[in-house]
């Protein structure tokens, strides 16, 4: 007697249907009680595993509607295009220009994630610093993570620009402020405040800068660079040689 043959579009068509189903409903829908079969025809689909509610959930990248994150949500259970949670945790803490605490990346992902972020650091896929009694995971390569550590620092020490409205003031103001503010510095100064700033504004901040400013975004990009690789100098104003050149006094014969 041969073996009942299954067909994987029968879950291709029960997916297609209700977007997403547990193993139970699969099991139905090709009509077998072997969990082993299921995946074996899962497999040929491609298919994709939710990374809330414990992975119990299925369905097909063709399906899914992922978000600029790489996330989509179908009646409250969430998939990834990064695939499980720890791949997903870890994706994010990553490329994060400031790294995550922990219940950031909760608020981020919809789920909890302390287990995750531990089992990551353990498995020494990502890294953690203390940060005012928080821990805060950033990436583990070491020029990656200073970034983060440095932007993450800058944004909780100095208000930023993007902080503006939560200033009860005009916007207006707060710009007038920062011109005169930033009228009152000199060459060097001017430059690192523009790449700091630069730092907490993130994409296209270099930009907006240059705008607000009037800087060349060349000067802010070498300000910013300055200040990641700790190359202010703190004795002068103007790197060494430059400025005018000194005279030499003519003497009468």
């Amino acid at each position: 007697m041969r073996p009942p043959s299954f067909l994987p579009d029968a879950l291709r068509q029960r997916l297609q249907r209700h977007k997403i189903a547990t193993l139970a409903e699969l099991k139905q829908a090709l009509g077998t009680e072997v969990a082993l079969t299921v995946f074996r025809k899962l497999k040929e689909l491609d298919y994709l595993t939710s990374y809330s509610h414990r992975g119990q959930y299925y369905t097909l990248p063709e399906i899914a509607r992922f978000d600029s994150k790489g996330l989509w949500s179908y009646e409250g259970v969430w998939f990834s295009r990064h695939g499980t949670l720890l791949a997903t945790a870890q994706h994010f803490v990553n490329h994060a220009p400031q790294g995550y605490f922990a219940e950031e990346l909760a608020s981020a992902l919809h789920v909890q994630v302390h287990d995750a972020l531990r089992q990551l650091v353990l498995r020494r896929q990502i890294t953690r610093q203390s940060i005012s009694g928080l821990y805060l995971y950033t990436c583990t390569d070491a020029s990656t993570r200073q970034r983060q550590l440095l932007s993450r620092r800058t944004r909780q020490a100095v208000p930023t620009l993007t902080d503006a409205s939560r200033l009860q003031v005009a916007p207006e103001e707060v710009q007038a402020a920062i011109i005169l503010f930033y009228s009152l510095l000199d060459e060097q100064q001017r430059r690192l405040y523009a790449g700091l700033e630069s730092l907490k504004l993130g994409h296209g901040g270099d930009h907006q800068l240059a705008q607000l400013l009037g800087l060349n975004p060349h000067t802010i990009a070498r300000g910013r660079q300055q200040l990641l690789e700790h190359g202010v100098e703190f004795e002068r104003v103007r790197k060494s040689g430059g400025g005018r050149k000194r005279l030499e006094k003519k003497r009468r014969n």
